[in-house]
Order: structure tokens, then sequence, then C-alpha cells
């Protein structure tokens, strides 16, 4: 199962290209496959290797926390010891504090990480690529999973590990080793190697602003110990399938058209999977992938899996043994907790995605893409469902306490414009406060401190000044949802954001648009948990006849 730790990976050898193997279709190291193509495009060729960790890993992450926390105490401190520890954020920048919702309750989000190491006999056998043993590993898999501030839905962001951003300053932990900020970009995955798992949640902060409260990290015997100890999960194929071409690349897999339960080497067999699925790309396995973590989740709920002892116990022995969680997440009564949490959201509520992206220069890497990257992590730092249920459900009201007189609103105007690239606009607390003053708000008033944020919004700080902070909002042509309730505000408070840089009226453009919400989730793939019937199209060419 792989006991050296992640630490120990890292320290030995010389330092990997990012671009080096990692996860692919093959089980064997003869098995050649190019790099990984974008739909619709060419097959570039070239030395980029096969390397993809399996990204149903944020699922298993995820529902081994349930194992944990059905068996309770079971060989309490055993089990604590098999967990592997390291520091949560190991760059520059401390994550500020979470926002709460009206109701005073917080989000969590937790980095689900896959590392690609090859420090044991078991990693060695999975992954191949003999020029990278006992050297450092990479994040190969990278996802945020966001529990909602009311636990009433999941949503999931992966990151292509060959997507390309700049690196946070990182000082690892243990050698002392400072990493500085690069200027250029880099393959995200290179972040495990600035120190550990810490510099990949401090790139993740730069890159998204979102607050990232644990992470977990699992490897390949890892991985294919958690698929053994849950057991069987039903896959379906549009047609019977073998993933093998006239070059003898591919993973092997052989199914027939229909349902298959699969589990063991037939399940690694489908998660690696390219050649055989859609068209042949990694966004094709990606998709298969997400299949299976959804199957994987309806089983592990709707069964009586994580009843049996036996397979509890393997699966709460699998669990710990897999993972290298953050210093805040040491011990199993605190995955109990984290797991207590996650049972909450109902399986329909559990929405897994990818990150837009867009092809980089050479076309073997991608970048995010511009706007939809943005919007979606943006959903996530808001704590919007991307299934868009809740958003309908809780759609704003005008409030039943009625406004004061506008001129007896008192209204604090902070200036909240600033971003890295442009600063803030000089004098925007001071301007909108004009604005709300010619419209008869005679008491409203310029205050001095900033309050950097994206939105313009109107925070009151109970409920008896709804209606005033609506007032406010509706006067300046802000949309109802932007009158929000915060603790941290004595009275009504106007914070201009950096989508009101300049005018007296706000921008019709910055309100937001449910359909550029739509194509964002449409370029991510979204897919439900609930979705019983998805089923993977077969490519062609790689089918047989009964």
């Amino acid at each position: 199962m792989g006991q050296n730790t992640v630490r120990e990976a890292r320290t030995r050898g010389g330092v990997r290209a990012a671009d080096g193997r990692g996860w692919d279709d093959s089980l064997h190291e003869g098995d050649a496959a190019g790099p990984p193509r974008r739909r619709g495009g060419p097959h570039p060729r070239g030395r980029r290797g096969k390397r993809r960790v399996l990204r149903w890993v944020a699922s298993v992450l995820s529902l081994l926390i349930l194992g944990t926390a059905g068996a309770g105490y079971l060989y309490y401190r055993h089990l604590n010891g098999n967990l592997k520890k390291e520091e949560l954020n190991l760059g520059d920048k401390p994550m500020v504090d979470h926002k709460v919702n009206a109701a005073g309750q917080t989000p969590l989000n937790i980095l689900l990480i896959g590392s690609d190491a090859r420090n044991s006999d078991a990693n060695k056998r999975l992954g191949g690529a003999k020029k990278t043993f006992d050297g450092p590993p990479l994040a190969d898999v990278q996802m945020l999973l966001h529990v909602s501030a009311d636990r009433s839905n999941i949503s999931v962001i992966s990151m292509p590990r060959d997507t390309l951003l700049k690196m946070p300053k990182c000082t690892d932990p243990e050698t002392g080793e400072v990493h500085p900020a690069t200027t250029n970009l880099r393959m995200t995955n290179a972040s495990l190697q600035r120190g550990g798992p810490g510099c990949t949640v401090a790139t993740w902060y730069q890159l998204t602003g979102i607050t990232i409260d644990h992470f977990m990290m699992i490897d390949f015997s890892g991985v294919v110990s958690m698929a053994d100890a849950i057991g069987g999960v039903p896959v379906c194929v549009t047609d019977n399938v073998r993933s093998r071409n006239s070059k003898g690349e591919g993973s092997g897999l052989e199914l027939k058209k229909g349902e298959t339960y699969i589990k063991g080497e037939q399940a690694l067999q489908w998660l690696r999977t390219r050649y055989g699925f859609e068209d042949g790309t990694d966004l094709a396995r990606t998709h298969a992938q997400h299949m299976y973590m959804n199957s994987m989740v309806r089983e592990l709920k709707k069964n009586t899996k994580l009843s049996d002892p036996n397979k509890l116990r393997k699966l709460a022995e699998a669990a710990t043994r897999a993972l290298t969680v953050d210093d805040r997440l040491d011990t199993v009564k605190k995955l109990y907790d984290l797991g207590e949490e996650l049972k909450k959201v109902p399986t329909a509520r559990i929405t897994m995605t990818t990150m837009p992206s867009v092809p980089s220069a050479d076309n073997n890497r991608v970048l995010p893409k511009p706007g939809e990257a943005e919007l979606l992590f943006k959903m996530v730092g808001e704590d919007t469902p991307l299934d868009g249920k809740a958003s309908k459900k809780q759609k704003p009201k005008v409030s039943k306490d009625p406004a004061a007189p506008d001129a007896e609103i008192g209204v604090m105007v902070q200036n909240g414009t600033y971003t890295d690239a442009l600063g803030a606009a000089t004098g925007r607390a001071r301007e909108v406060t004009g604005v709300l003053t010619g419209k008869g708000f005679t008491q409203a008033r310029a205050d001095t401190q900033r309050n950097p944020q994206e939105r313009t919004t109107v925070y009151f700080p109970s409920v008896d000044l709804e209606g005033d902070a609506q007032a406010v909002a509706k006067s300046l042509g802000l949309p109802l949802s932007s009158a929000k309730r915060s603790t941290d505000v004595s009275g009504v408070t106007l914070v201009v954001g950096a989508d009101w840089r300049s005018g007296s009226t706000y921008p019709k453009s910055a309100a937001k648009d449910d359909k550029d919400k739509d194509e964002a989730l449409k370029s991510a793939r979204a897919l439900n948990g609930a979705k019983a019937d998805a089923c993977m199209e077969v490519q062609p060419g790689f089918t047989w006849s009964d």
C-alpha cells in the first residue's frame, strides 16, 4: 500500500520535469500514448508523456471520509497512526477568513490532490515510468471540493494537470528551502515539488482567491486499495468496447454493451481508458471518470457496503493508509466530524465540473479560459450552487420590513474597487456618496476604509435593516441579491466593488447573467451525482461483435 510518505518521495532523487510521465491508459511500460488532444482539434505529437492520475480520486477521498465516519473509533489509535500529515499552506500569503451567510454558517473547501509518487513497489508497478522512480512527485490531480455553508450541496472543480500558472513563493517546512514566486508560467502539477501539498494549496489560493480549509492527498496504490475496499461499481457503455488499437495502445478494457459492475484491475482500466471512449481524448477519459465517481457515490449511499463490519474495517484501514492530510485534519475524530458534514448532502446535489480551459500557444498545455474559469471560481467563492437549484429556491425577496424614508437611512460607503491589475479607483466612495445624496439619501457618508471585493454589495447587520439596504440597492440600479446580511457591519454599508470603477450609474454589464453561468457550466461539462443513466459513448473502431 505504499507506506513511505510523500515527503520521503520528494526528497529523493532529482527534480522531474512537470511534463514527465504519470498515469496513462495503459498498464504496460511499452504502450505509448501521445499527448492529450483537445476536443475537435488535431492530435499533436511530441515528447509529452502519458501521465494522467485518476481524476476520480476526488470522489474516493470524499467517500472514504464517510467510511471512516461510519467506523467511529474502531482501532482509533491504530488508524491515527496510519495518517500522514503536512502543513496546510506554504505560501507567504495567509488565507482570509470565510464570509458567513445570513444564518451565520460558513462554507467548507477541501483541496483533493492525487500524487504520482513512485516511492514504493506498489506505486512503481502501477505507475511505470522507471526514470521517475523515487523522484519527487507531481500533483497530477487537483480538485477543489466545496461544501456549501448550509450543507445542502457539494460542488467540485477539477483543474487539468497541464494548466499553466504562475507559482507563488513557497517555503519547504523541512528543509527551509525558499522557492521564489515565478514570473513565468509553469504547469500546475509542479507545485507539489515546491515544498509539498501546502504549496499546491497556495497556488490554488493565488489563482482563485478561495479560502481552503483542508487538503487530502492520495497516491497510486492508495487509489487502488480504496477501489478494492469499496467494491464493485456499475458503469455503462453504449456499445461493446475494447480499448486497444492497432499499435497496441489502450488500457485493455473490454466490456459488453450496457451496464457492468467493475472493480479491481477492471476498474483501473476504466479509469485509465482514453482510446475507445467518445473521441479518444483526455476530455473523454475525464468524463468517464466523473461517471465512475458519481456511480460510486450512489452505490455507497444506497446499499449496505458501509454497514458490513468487515468491509467497513477494510475501508477504514485503506482510507487512513492512503491519505496524507493537513495538520488541521490529523486525527480520525476530525475525519469523522468532516464525514458527518459531507453526509448531510444528498447525491442529487453533487455537481462535478472541470475548469474551463483553452489551449496554450504550443497546444500541448492549457490556460484557464478567460471569463468562464473566473466565473466558475467566483460562483464557488460566493457559495453559489453549481446545480442552480438553491439559487431558484432562495431567490431574493423584497423584505417584509418596510424601509425608512430615504433621508433617514444612514449609509456608510466604502471603496472596494481595488484589483491587483488596476489598483483602486481613487475617490469612488466619495463619488458614489454624492450619487446617493443626490437621490435623497442625505445621511450617506464616505468611509476612508477600503474593502476590496469584486462585486458591489449593500451589507446590513440585522433583519430590521434589510428593507433599508434593499432601498439603497434599488436606488442605484443594483440587483436585489446585492443586499446581503453580514455580522461584519454595524449599519447599512455600501461597498463599491471592482465591477463599478467609474460613472454614476451602475453598469448593466456588471449584473449577474444566468446565460453566462450556463455557458460556463456547459464548458465545464457539469455532471450531476444523481444521473444514474449516464453511459459512455464508444469511439468508432473500438467496438467488437459478440
